[in-house]
């Protein structure tokens, strides 16, 4: 049986795309039962909707604490008989209640190679520290800002001239793949957190080293 799975987004909802179209298929292990936003406006909002999935939006700003608001939050996502969460570009810290309550069934995605480069202008600050090779994780939420278990990461090539603009397109690209691949894993409990490493039951596979730039 599929896993119901709901989407929290503050924006477009680039991500939130993905994981919806991956789980059009049959054999996907996730099913997106409801997309919220803490955003009225937001615009992942009318994407879902066209998609046919349930979306809310719950303004931050209508409560006059944290805790208040997730907790509406949290009902709206028991009442959808949500069971695992997932993080695309929602921009609110959440509490430390808030993480434990849904331990290890929330994910969330961020374009850097975790541990480096937490928080804001991930891509910018790539370039300025002149790393070569860039990319993002997905990771098991904690209550420390974009830490967590990681799932599964994705390089993308630092490329000669690369702007944070451009950098971050090619990394939107990895993210849009590697997001609905961790999901996939968490849902059909393959991948499973063990204190604070995850472990995932595939057969080990060799692969080539990824070399920025390339050794000819």
């Amino acid at each position: 049986m599929k896993r119901k799975t709901a989407i929290l987004i503050s924006g477009r909802g680039s991500n939130m795309t993905a994981l919806i179209e991956a789980a059009r298929s049959d054999d996907y292990p996730a099913e997106i039962a409801l997309v919220v936003s803490n955003r009225p406006n937001a615009a992942g909002l009318r994407t879902a909707r066209r998609h046919g999935i349930p979306a809310r939006a719950i303004d931050h700003k209508e409560f006059e604490t944290r805790e208040a608001f997730e907790a509406e939050v949290t009902g709206a996502l028991e009442a959808a008989g949500v069971d695992l969460i997932c993080l695309a570009g929602f921009m609110r810290i959440l509490t430390e209640s808030f993480v434990k309550h849904w331990q290890d069934r929330l994910i969330n995605i961020h374009p850097s190679l975790l541990p480096a480069f937490k928080g804001v202008d991930t891509h910018a600050r790539a370039l300025a520290a002149g790393v070569k090779i860039a990319g993002c994780t997905v990771h098991f939420v904690r209550a420390a800002m974009d830490s967590g278990p990681i799932i599964m990461q994705a390089a993308v090539r630092v490329l000669p001239g690369d702007s944070a603009e451009t950098l971050a397109a090619r990394v939107l690209e990895a993210e849009h793949r590697v997001y609905p691949a961790a999901l996939a894993l968490v849902a059909s409990g393959r991948a499973r957190a063990v204190g604070e490493l995850v472990f995932i039951d595939a057969p080990a596979r060799e692969a080539p080293p990824l070399y920025s730039p390339p050794v000819d």
